[in-house]
């Protein structure tokens, strides 16, 4: 079988993924302690305490509680324990593997630490255990749970309960946060099939919609059916700042920007130092296409770096439209959030995202940014928000998921997937409290079950062929 032979065999390709994502790991040690030098913050390990101490709802800015190297370090030892999923399960390493991995990693910057990500895991570790389910077919799965994190956070630690000692942690809160993992656990596996066939694949974050609506049935009951008030605000102080060229912003973003050019050039020289068939790659759809195995890793390799630099570009124009058009509220700029996104954004950059079929969703964006900005005028009121406010840029990095629409129906309806996805992407949070760290991609599952009912009932067909006529020939 497929998945036995990629488990007892590793391919070159295989072992050249799995460094690189133990690599990423690394790198952000490195980061880590790069930050702690060049930008003198104190106080590491306090810092690092009241991480792990704090409730981690959306949008939590690491980097405004903690400071940017306790972060980085996060974000290193989340990714290094993603590594060790990966090993021990002997899971197949491919498109999956490398996408659950990179959100392990970017939802580290914003929500996940190595302390609340563990139930989740263990409750899927449980199902396969009880099931007698291979762990090799689940390890993503465990990975994936992790967006239940903020649930563990609360509950151990700000959930309303007599027994908390003077950190605040309660054993009952401990013994709630297993039942709630347990429950995950065997909830997941089931409802995941099934709510991927309603989207039909059109929204590449899977797991959003199925994890989105666990914690919405969670939250409800833990909060409002229990009469209990609404959980402790996320901490956002320092989200908003004017300015593009503060030493963190500068710091955070020159640590993607080496990393995304280092990737293009490995991709560029794996590849026999040419681009060759990273053109087929672009005209991939990105509907149920895995390019791991059909491109190869060193395409992959290209397609992260090219698709990351333009994010960066995308990020810095978004965020200086406040300085070019006055009366527009402040852009976010390269917060604990923006950077988790990037990341976030790059998952499925090696199973069907590429910068040609996104490039309608940011039209989506922009369409309804434009549409708002008029109406506020019109009505003379201010302006609410722009492109680069925290929840929009959010919302973007995720709304990307909907890119099999612009490949497969065209560029009108990828752009108004994004305009959807835009419209609705602010408001989603409050339906699971913000517990559910894959909210946009229970954002992008939500819009592609609206769109998949208006292209059925008009009676619209695909506009583009499948993937498979786009792959290269055997001989390169």
């Amino acid at each position: 079988m497929q998945n036995g032979r990629n488990m007892a065999v590793r391919t070159k390709d295989d072992v050249r993924m799995l460094c690189f994502m133990f690599f990423l790991s690394v790198y952000f040690l490195v980061c880590a302690a790069l930050a702690a030098l060049m930008l003198r913050e104190g106080d590491f390990f306090p810092s690092l305490w009241r991480m792990l101490l704090a409730p981690s709802r959306l949008v939590t800015n690491y980097f405004a509680l903690s400071g940017i190297a306790v972060t980085f370090f996060n974000v290193g030892v989340c990714g290094l324990i993603a590594n060790a999923v990966i090993h021990l399960s002997r899971m197949p390493v491919n498109a999956t593997a490398f996408a659950a991995y990179l959100l392990v990693v970017a939802h580290g910057f914003y929500g996940l630490n190595f302390l609340n990500l563990w139930l989740p895991m263990l409750g899927v570790l449980l199902h396969c255990l009880v099931r007698r389910c291979p762990i090799s077919e689940n390890g993503h799965l465990m990975l994936f749970c992790t967006a239940l994190a903020p649930f563990v956070s609360d509950l151990l630690f700000a959930y309303p309960l007599p027994d908390r000692d003077a950190l605040g942690f309660s054993v009952i809160g401990l013994v709630l946060s297993i039942l709630l993992t347990v429950f995950s656990g065997f909830f997941a596996p089931a409802v995941l099939p099934g709510t991927s066939a309603m989207h039909r694949g059109y929204n590449m974050y899977k797991a959003g919609l199925a994890l989105g609506l666990l914690g919405l049935f969670l939250y409800s009951f833990l909060y409002p059916s229990l009469g209990i008030s609404e959980p402790a605000p996320s901490v956002t102080a320092g989200m908003e700042t004017p300015s593009l060229l503060s030493s963190e912003g500068l710091f955070a973003e020159g640590c993607l920007f080496l990393l995304f050019a280092l990737t293009l050039l490995v991709g560029f020289l794996l590849n026999k130092k040419s681009l060759r068939g990273y053109r087929a790659l672009l005209r991939s759809s990105g509907r149920g296409t895995d390019f791991y195995h059909l491109y190869g890793v060193p395409l992959c390799f290209v397609n992260f770096g090219v698709y990351g630099l333009s994010l960066l570009v995308y990020l810095n124009a978004v965020f200086a439209l406040p300085l070019l058009i006055p009366g527009l509220p402040a852009a976010a700029c390269f917060t604990g959030p923006t950077v988790g996104v990037v990341f976030a954004a790059l998952s499925f950059s090696a199973d069907g995202q590429h910068v040609r079929n996104i490039a309608p969703i940011a039209l989506g964006y922009f369409s309804l940014f434009a549409v708002c900005s008029l109406a506020c005028v019109a009505l003379g009121r201010p302006v609410a928000w722009t492109l680069g406010t925290q929840s929009y840029v959010n919302g973007f990095a995720f709304a990307t998921g909907l890119c099999p629409f612009a490949g497969k129906y065209g560029k009108r309806f990828g752009t108004l997937a994004g305009f959807l996805g835009a419209t609705i992407c602010t408001v989603t949070d409050e339906m699971h409290g913000g517990f559910v760290l894959y909210n946009g991609g229970f954002t992008a599952g939500l819009t592609a079950l609206i769109l998949i009912c208006l292209l059925d009932f008009y009676h619209i067909k695909p506009k583009y062929r499948d993937d498979a006529a786009h792959a290269p020939s055997s001989e390169g």
